[in-house]
């Protein structure tokens, strides 16, 4: 018979609910999991892992087309869009029964079904067996979010697309429009034009990432459209569809004109999945349907915790994991947790080119009124990216010019998702460019551009 009573309860089995339930129960606490869907929520399912699948994919037809220039010569190339979406599929089953396991060994109950908070650490769980009532001393939301439509777009329109759709087609569109030019709608569109498909990409802000460094949305937007994908920003969408036809308006510059495309991929954000929780009934403060919580991640109710994609920005995986590890561990009192510091927090795009950063852009940093300095080295002059034939892209380094403290870091190119890591690294231990700059980098690396960037910023750049 399941105990009704717990140290902690978690509603949701995200990368935040899941990591909070696992570290709850390695600290002794009798802790239960609810989830309504999957284990992994969207991130393992329709998310994080299932993209990087496919992305891996495009990357390995890229790599077959590129291959004339390291004198191989390959065939006929065929794309089976059925094997690569089956092959993410396997990678998220692989991991979800990963956690299930982890969840069992910990000692971890998890039900199935859908909560609701029916009073000050009171949950009330419809399931298969109907309502059941829990009691629990902490109580962590973690329901996280989901995609934001478009007014006057419908919502069931067979030639509207969110990413569930995007991650499992059964075949290729012949072109895609994508709303959105985001980490999410960058994806996307660099893996459906490397799987043939003509890509039109509109973003409404001034420039596509609206939250990297400008010089890297610059060098994205060029390597975008040099492969053929077209970017419209400062433009704008209207449904102008009839029947099956997906037809939209494209305002951009004060300037109209119908763009039709076979399939329209809406990755305009997120809102997040708050209704239904029975917050309204406690008094829970919240802001455009996102939780507001302080440092620790707690509500304005006692004993109950907000994380993840639900207690807003940015929206990422590893920042719901991170907040699920503080929350639990500040609850738990367990000496030396921190709260998040958000300019820690690494931002990744894992389109090609690849982006990550960490800290302040440099317009950012110029607006807190320091003195800078600004290192830069390209690719172009990288050993490891000529020989790989991966020189597209480069390395952007701020530090403040008083005290060589860095500020923030910009890698574009390829994997820059692995390498930002180690600039992450120095901003955690406060490391400055003195310290940096006598770091010994492997030769030949990739990583060799973080060196020079550095070096760079100090007026010391070798090779370039």
């Amino acid at each position: 018979m399941m105990s009704r009573i717990y140290d902690v309860a978690v509603v949701g089995a995200g990368p935040g609910g899941y990591v909070a339930a696992l570290r709850a129960a390695q600290l002794g606490l009798r802790t239960l999991l609810v989830e309504r869907e999957e284990l992994g929520g969207i991130c393992l399912n329709w998310g994080c892992i299932p993209t990087k699948a496919l992305l891996k994919g495009a990357d390995v037809l890229h790599a077959c087309r590129d291959a004339d220039r390291f004198g191989i010569r390959v065939g006929n190339i065929e794309v089976d869009i059925q094997g690569l979406v089956a092959h993410s599929r396997r990678v998220s089953e692989t991991l979800i029964g990963g956690i299930s396991y982890l969840l069992k060994k910990r000692g971890v109950e998890v039900l199935r079904g859908e909560a609701r908070l029916v009073g000050k650490g009171r949950l009330s769980v419809t399931g298969h067996d109907g309502d059941q009532l829990f009691s629990a001393r902490h109580i962590i939301l973690a329901t996280g979010a989901r995609p934001r439509g478009l007014p006057g777009f419908p919502t069931d329109h067979p030639g509207i697309w969110t990413y569930r759709e995007a991650l499992r087609p059964t075949e290729l569109p012949a072109s895609l429009l994508i709303a959105g030019a985001g980490a999410i709608g960058c994806e996307f569109a660099s893996l459906y034009n490397d799987l043939g498909v003509e890509v039109t990409l509109v973003e409404q802000a001034p420039r596509l990432l609206l939250l990297e460094d400008e010089e890297v949305s610059a060098h994205v937007q060029r390597a975008f459209e040099a492969r053929g994908i077209t970017v419209h920003t400062g433009a704008s969408l209207s449904w102008q569809g009839t029947g099956e036809r997906v037809v939209c308006q494209l305002t951009q510059g004060g300037t109209s004109a119908l763009i039709e495309a076979e399939r329209l991929l809406l990755a305009t954000g997120v809102q997040p999945n708050s209704e239904d929780l029975g917050l309204e009934s406690l008094g829970v403060k919240q802001e455009r349907g996102f939780i507001t919580i302080d440092q620790w991640c707690r509500t304005n109710v006692a004993g109950l915790y907000a994380i993840g994609d639900l207690a807003g920005g940015p929206c990422l995986a590893h920042k719901a994991s991170h907040e699920a590890l503080l929350c639990v561990d500040h609850l738990a009192g367990v000496d030396g947790a921190a709260p998040l510091d958000r300019l820690l927090v690494p931002s990744c795009t894992y389109a090609r080119p690849q982006v990550a950063s960490v800290g302040l852009t440099e317009q950012a940093a110029r607006a807190t009124g320091r003195s800078l300095r600004v290192g830069r080295f390209s690719l172009q002059a990288n050993g490891k990216g000529l020989a790989a034939g991966e020189a597209d892209g480069f390395v952007k380094t701020v530090w403040d010019e008083e005290t060589g403290e860095l500020l923030g870091a910009h890698l574009v190119g390829h994997e820059a998702t692995e390498q930002i890591h180690v600039l992450g690294l120095a901003r955690q231990l406060e490391a400055g460019d003195e310290e940096l700059a006598q770091m010994i980098f492997a030769h030949p690396t990739l990583s060799e551009a973080i060196h020079e960037s550095i070096l760079d910023g100090m007026g010391r750049s070798l090779h370039q």
